[in-house]
């Protein structure tokens, strides 16, 4: 699993992906696909691909529709091998596998 698979996830679930980095940061993905890390101040003295690779805990969180009232969603929180099954989880895959059921 690497940072392009969780910028994929992230676009198809339409949701949030954050994971902490060892300086004490955490790296947010957002629903469009952009990975940052809100808190820092200058360039980055670590590699964020790297950082990636050490994380164990992941919060996913469902962006709400946009127009849909009350919906609230709640942060759920993954360890490395549930997300990394997700991202193994492509849309064609899914997909054939939904018209393999129909027949």
């Amino acid at each position: 699993m690497n940072l392009v698979d969780l910028r994929k996830l992230a676009i198809r679930k339409r949701a949030t992906i954050r994971f902490g980095l060892k300086n004490g940061m955490q790296c947010v993905i957002s629903e469009t696909g952009i990975a940052r890390v809100p808190e820092l101040q200058a360039s980055p003295d670590f590699n964020l691909e790297a950082e990636l690779a050490g994380a164990t805990e992941f919060v996913l969180e469902e962006v709400p529709v946009a127009g849909a009232k009350g919906a609230k969603t709640r942060p759920t929180p993954l360890s490395r091998a549930e997300l990394s099954a997700m991202t193994q989880m492509s849309p064609t895959a899914a997909a054939a596998h939904d018209e393999h059921d129909e027949e």
